[in-house]
């Protein structure tokens, strides 16, 4: 189901939906109105390559956008899908000269790196399970900035450089809430980092260059470019990675999941993490602005563990079809309420659906948790909330929650 208000989903690949994961703040409980069928988590299968251009790497997660996965290709088959100075982001001015395509690929693409993961299989070998893409943030240190599903449940992983290295690294931080990792590689000779960009003064129409290793390291560095489509988008996953995307019609595909997207500048402003792969659309591609992820990246690498403002409730996805199917008032759907937590402290039960934090409308699970981030721990917020059919509101002091969790 799903995981707590402040939280729904992850898995292997990323998707909670999908996934019985707990992989944000809380475990869900069956709610207490009729249920809509669950939809069943994909089994894996192999399929031919050409097929995986045309589909994302995960198909888990979704509620009501059944076609909106993460973008994780396994090598023979799909897997479902600031502390530090050297990381701060460039000022932005605003009359910086656009640089060529190839200049920018040329100044880019050393600080790109193919990630491959590594599994037991039956035979208790490791065997390479998935691939993906990162890019490097910190030269001196050898911090590589990915997506958690790319790395998500890996017994071994290594990074393949541009000058055709190929090292072991380890996780210094992951966090499933905002599908964010930090890697670190020991062997920093000749490490190149990206230049940070500032993803909030993006505007919908400016170009950019994705680059990463779309199908695994045989197309390592591929470079498409595009315009930002929209900004400020929403998909109907469980997750809180789900909100606040950059939407870009440059070509993101299964393996450039955790790799950048690029300005004109040669900033880094986006981490490419889904593609739209609905038969019949195309050039639809996300991703997480690098603006929101850099205080993530931060606490993974200061910590190795993200914190995040809590509820400390589960909510249940399934309400929002049982909700339009019956005209019901929509809202994330509370399932259940940690005991002594923020919201049980509020007053908050078990049935109550929540539709406004503070004056941002909740009308989902996603909702809820865009809102919630909004604020910080230790925050006070006006919960507006339904109980028999009445609405009623209550204040409540922000908690916490580690991704280690």
């Amino acid at each position: 189901m799903d995981d707590e208000v402040l939280s729904t989903h992850k898995d292997n690949d990323r998707s909670d939906l999908s996934d019985s994961d707990n992989r944000d703040s809380e475990i869900i409980a069956n709610p207490t109105p009729p249920q809509p069928p669950i939809v069943p988590k994909p089994k894996r299968k192999f399929i031919a390559f050409a097929s995986l251009c045309l589909f994302s790497a995960f198909i888990g997660g979704l509620t009501t956008v059944a076609a909106i996965p993460y973008v994780y290709p396994a090598k023979t088959s799909p897997i479902q899908a600031a502390t530090t100075s050297s990381i701060t982001p460039v000022a932005y001015t605003g009359n910086q000269p656009n640089f060529p395509v190839a200049e920018i690929s040329k100044n880019v693409g050393p600080a790109v790196v193919g990630v491959s993961t590594f599994q037991s299989s039956r035979s208790s070998a490791l065997q390479e399970a998935g691939s993906g893409s990162g890019f490097i943030i910190d030269a001196k240190k050898g911090y590589i900035a990915t997506n958690n599903h790319v790395i998500n449940g890996a017994q071994k992983i290594t990074v393949s450089l541009s000058d055709g290295r190929n090292l072991e690294a380890k996780v210094i931080g992951a966090d499933a809430r905002t599908d964010l990792a930090v890697l670190q590689i020991s062997d920093v000779s000749n490490l190149t980092a990206v230049t940070l960009g500032d993803s909030s003064k993006i505007e919908v129409g400016e170009p950019v260059v994705a680059i990463g290793n779309p199908g695994g390291n045989e197309f390592a560095r591929s470079v498409t470019t595009g315009v930002i489509s929209a900004t400020d988008r929403t998909l109907d996953l469980q997750g809180e990675s789900s909100f606040g995307l950059l939407q870009t019609d440059a070509a993101i595909n299964p393996g450039n999941s955790g790799g950048p997207l690029v300005n004109y500048q040669g900033q880094v402003i986006g981490i490419n993490s889904a593609k739209y792969a609905q038969t019949g659309f195309e050039g639809m591609g996300f991703s997480i602005p690098i603006s929101a992820a850099m205080p993530t990246l931060d606490q993974l690498i200061k910590s190795g563990a993200a914190k995040h403002p809590a509820l400390l409730v589960s909510t249940d996805a399934q309400y929002t079809a049982y909700a339009k199917s019956n005209n019901k008032p929509l809202g994330a759907y509370i399932s259940a309420v940690t005991p002594n937590g923020p919201a049980a402290k509020a007053g908050i039960i078990k049935g109550d659906v929540i539709t406004k934090i503070n004056d941002g409308p909740v009308q989902n699970s996603s909702d809820l948790i865009r809102e919630l981030y909004k604020n910080n721990v230790g925050d006070k917020v006006t919960i507006t909330y339904l109980r028999d059919g009445a609405t009623k509101q209550v204040q409540a002091t922000l908690g916490e929650i580690s991704s280690n969790q």
